[in-house]
């Protein structure tokens, strides 16, 4: 899940108040002088952490929806559905689960180590930076702290400037719950961004977009900093001759529209197989009716659709939709749009040609192409083409479909038969693959994305059972290592 902020290349430079600077060292020096100190406490210390922060998302859910709100007016419902819930979920079941990640795990030995012992530990990496985006700016603010604090690091958070009351109340939120040596919260825009990535962190976690992840990317590799990316691309949907049209169309709308399509994980575009085309763009223009409104105008008075959070992303979507109208899509419902208000209206298109802008681009907005296909090889195909996306959906009943399509495509997760739900999940790795990112996160693997997995090896024995595979070699060094290499044969 990502923003769509411009990189720091498209933006013009201004200088930066020194103040901020050495605020961002001073914070830096806390968190190296704390992390060992953090990568020594107990799991009991770790979880009365996690659990502070577990009551003070309900304690201060009215907070949370009212910063919400008043970025993008996101309806309270979705806030609890789709910010509050997941974040829950990830620290009730690290709670549960947290001693036995902890634990250090005893491996086997192999034959030709006779005589050794062997085991991993879990250690926390150290000092962490987390940039989360403007989207869900709860879930993917706290959601990565959970693992941090899971695995005994300190945490700088720089939220997005984007929505300035949400990040606010992060702000505010964590200098409450945590000494600013263990977690702290940087506000800022793209330059104080850079300026935290120009510190040696141990760990980097990221959400945004491909364009910015790399810029990530680079800045870590200067320190060789190990980096979670978790940012997007175009998730296609695929809705083939066997689906439930009713049941699909209800998922693809929620997926779609849910946040005002403003999520990394939602159906960007849909093949569907030309013998369902007509049904399914009658069953989504029928959902959005019941979901939003019956016209554009109760649509815009709706108190369940949230709004485009900037002007920037506003206008950017107007073009994508009239580039599509220029060459030649046609518009199945929607096109309304209020600048003031920053509302676009729930859009359906189809006969999009392939050279649209919102077929070359993640659309991340409340635009929906539909695609008729014939051919489910050729759609697998054109998935292959592009980079490999951070959702794939597919609705169907056709088992042998739906393996063929999950055994040749890749992407950072599936759904099948419905649309979000993976990323509820905290027993599934959440994350994408090449472009769409790098590393996993959820659960246990969000404990390991700011863990080290340690191997240790204790000899057990004196030097005199392996002499022989020092030099000089002799007769014998030579019989037990061809001895050695014959039990090493499959």
């Amino acid at each position: 899940m990502k923003s769509s902020r411009r990189t720091a290349t498209e933006m013009t430079p201004e200088p930066l108040s020194a103040i901020v600077s050495s605020e961002i060292d001073r914070l830096f020096a806390l968190h190296r002088a704390n992390r060992q100190h953090l990568r020594n406490t107990t799991t009991s210390e770790r979880i009365a952490r996690l659990k502070r922060l577990h009551a003070a998302l309900f304690d201060r859910r009215d907070d949370i929806r009212a910063s919400l709100f008043a970025d993008f007016r996101k309806a309270p419902e979705e806030v609890d559905l789709t910010e509050v819930g997941p974040v829950a979920v990830e620290i009730k079941h690290s709670v549960e689960h947290l001693a036995a990640w902890m634990k250090p795990k005893k491996v086997g030995t192999p034959l030709t180590l006779l005589g050794t012992s062997s085991e991993i530990r879990f250690e926390p990496k150290g000092t962490s930076l987390i940039i989360s985006p403007w989207n869900y700016p709860i879930n993917l603010t706290l959601g990565p702290l959970v693992g941090a604090v899971a695995a005994g690091c300190p945490a700088i958070i720089k939220p997005s400037e984007f929505t300035p009351r949400t990040s606010a109340f992060l702000q505010d939120l964590i200098a409450t719950l945590f000494p600013e040596n263990e977690v702290a919260v940087i506000p800022g825009d793209y330059r104080v961004a850079k300026i935290l990535l120009e510190r040696p962190f141990d760990h980097i976690y990221f959400t945004g977009s491909p364009a910015v992840g790399k810029e990530v990317m680079r800045a870590a590799a200067e320190h060789l900093t190990s980096v979670t990316l978790e940012l997007g691309g175009k998730s296609p949907t695929i809705v083939d001759e066997s689906a439930d049209v009713t049941d699909a169309a209800m998922k693809i709308t929620f997926g779609k529209f849910a946040n005002k399509g403003q999520t990394c994980i939602a159906p960007d575009h849909v093949f569907v197989h030309a013998s369902l085309h007509d049904a399914l763009v009658a069953q989504i223009k029928k959902q959005i009716q019941k979901f939003y409104g019956e016209d554009a105008a109760e649509r815009a008075a709706s108190s369940d659709y949230a709004r485009i959070v900037n002007d920037l992303h506003y206008d950017r979507i107007s073009h994508l939709y009239q580039d599509a109208i220029d060459r030649g899509a046609t518009v199945e419902t929607g096109a309304s749009g209020d600048a003031v208000n920053r509302f676009v209206d729930p859009t359906v298109l189809t006969d999009v040609p392939p050279d649209a802008r919102v077929m070359q681009e993640e659309i991340f907005g409340p635009i929906l192409p539909i695609i008729k296909f014939s051919s489910l090889d050729k759609v697998v195909a054109n998935i292959n083409k592009g980079p490999r996306p951070l959702a794939l959906y597919i609705f169907g009943q056709d088992q042998k479909h739906i393996e063929y399509v999950l055994s040749h495509t890749t992407a950072g997760g599936t759904c099948i038969n419905d649309t979000l739900l993976h990323f509820l999940h905290p027993e599934l790795p959440f994350g994408g693959v090449g472009n769409s990112g790098i590393g996993q996160a959820h659960g246990y693997h969000n404990f390991m994305a700011f863990t080290h997995a340690r191997p240790v090896l204790r000899q057990k024995l004196k030097r005199a059972p392996f002499k022989h595979f020092y030099p000089p070699y002799t007769g014998t060094s030579r019989k037990l290592i061809e001895l050695m290499l014959r039990l090493l044969k499959v």
